[in-house]
């Protein structure tokens, strides 16, 4: 039998949001819609490392440097500011995944909710407000306000003191085994959203639970 948790802590970016369009993106600015995701991922691994070396860094200003610096490359030298505009304003009005409404609609039933991104409150909000489904939540967190970036555990650490509940009492929900590699160890249960049929790294803590979306992910969690 799955233990409730009381609160149900979201990962956001690919987790709620739909990353697809940005590939409309970057065909738009001039580069491949292939590179949208070894952006993301250089985005991440670089805020990783800025983490591990004692820094908080602006999720913002760290995907604009990036993005300047891939238009560089793929374009020769130039102003690539109204580019790198574009496509920060795609990657801010992003869309939900099909599953994230109705998932989160059940799921306000099972716990409060709440957002804990490496990314701004103000991303995580707009997002779920364009959806319907804002006022489901409780609380919007950002690692802007903790010490560090997830998956460090100052930042998981951070949630369970904002929601006033013990990590055991927080469930964190992620498509990323990173984040639910640095939950579990913080000390929170999680749930690894697989919504494409992927192999979860070996080398990462498995999930407590695994779903292929958010409707799945209730139906587990309120199952008898």
């Amino acid at each position: 039998m799955t233990i409730t948790p009381s609160v149900i802590v979201f990962d956001v970016n690919e987790t709620l949001s739909d990353m697809g369009p940005l590939a409309e993106a970057f065909s738009q600015a001039g580069m491949p819609e292939s590179l949208t995701r070894p952006w993301f991922a250089e985005l991440l691994r670089d805020g990783f490392a800025l983490t591990a070396a004692g820094d908080n860094p602006d999720f913002a200003d760290l995907a604009k440097d990036t993005l300047h610096r891939l238009l560089t490359q793929t374009s020769g030298p130039g102003n690539y500011q109204r580019h790198v505009g574009d496509i920060m304003g795609a990657f801010t009005n992003l869309a939900l995944h099909a599953d994230v409404a109705p998932g989160i609609t059940a799921l306000s039933r099972v716990a409060d909710l709440v957002t804990l991104s490496n990314g701004a409150t103000s991303v995580a909000e707009s997002l779920l407000t364009r959806g319907g489904v804002q006022n489901e939540f409780k609380g919007f967190l950002s690692v802007q306000d903790a010490l560090r970036w997830k998956p460090a555990r100052e930042a998981y650490d951070y949630a369970a003191t904002a929601t006033g509940h013990p990590v055991d009492e927080l469930l964190l929900v992620a498509v990323h085994p990173w984040d639910i590699h640095g939950a579990h160890a913080a000390g929170l249960r999680t749930a690894w959203i697989n919504r494409t049929g992927a192999t979860y790294p070996s080398y990462f803590t498995a999930p407590d639970i695994e779903a292929e979306d958010l409707v799945a992910l209730a139906g587990i969690l309120t199952a008898p």
